[in-house]
């Protein structure tokens, strides 16, 4: 598989970008089981292209939980735990309906012109895949919706919950167009539910939402592994 090869800054971006997107494909695919040492050389040397960008796609993939950079050893496709997969997300599935059914009643005017200005932009990157910013928006989203609890530390293990799954959150999404229109409608019917006052929905909505990311995870990383 050959690269163009770039002739300016912003062509080198877009080169690690397809750098990325075809490590990306082969790690998603199996083709690229977890622990396979990816040698900088021989990627660029297979893509046709400098070690450059094929560095900056490993740091792009490692943002993505699907490359770890070990020192003294270099990058290796990442280890997928569905225990901690369902730990992770079983917290979460009980933990953010609570804060969310506390919050939604005292979100402002303010939250939800914010709730909105990211649900817009959440919309833009996932059409145009830029996986890189989906985690960081999935967090902003949910951190707001719970932000006005007045449980602090609750809040705060579950701000570390959401943190501690955004490369698996980044993954799921990843997996096929139809997670992406998902998360993007069930989003914004979270928004709409707290904003017309129907905040058991929401929470019931919320929970069916952390539930079916973790049952699509564990999926396919079970599938993955029977190949």
């Amino acid at each position: 598989m050959s690269i163009s090869a770039p002739s300016s800054r912003l062509q080198a971006i877009t080169v690690a970008e397809q750098a990325a997107d075809a490590l990306r494909r082969k790690i998603i695919s199996g083709e690229l089981p977890e622990g396979y040492q990816l040698r900088q050389d021989a990627l660029a040397a297979e893509f046709g292209v400098s070690r450059i960008p094929v560095r900056e796609a490993l740091v792009q993939l490692e943002g993505e939980g699907l490359v770890r950079i070990v020192p003294h050893k270099g990058a290796v496709v990442s280890e997928l735990s569905v225990a901690e997969i369902s730990e992770l997300f079983m917290l979460r599935g009980l933990l953010e309906p609570l804060l969310l059914k506390k919050s939604a009643p005292k979100l402002t005017q303010a939250d939800f012109a914010e709730l909105d200005a990211i649900l817009a932009e959440y919309k833009q990157e996932l059409h145009a895949q830029h996986l890189s910013r989906w985690g960081e928006l999935n967090t902003r989203l949910h951190d707001l919706l719970m932000s006005r609890a007045e449980q602090p530390r609750t809040l705060a293990i579950v701000t570390s919950l959401l943190q501690q799954t955004d490369r698996y959150t980044r993954l799921q999404l990843s997996l096929s167009a139809e997670s992406c229109r998902r998360a993007e409608e069930e989003h914004g019917e979270l928004v709409r539910l707290c904003k017309t006052g129907d905040f058991r929905g929401a929470a019931a909505l919320l929970k069916r939402h952390i539930e079916h990311a973790c049952s699509e995870l564990e999926q396919f990383i079970l599938s993955r592994r029977r190949l």
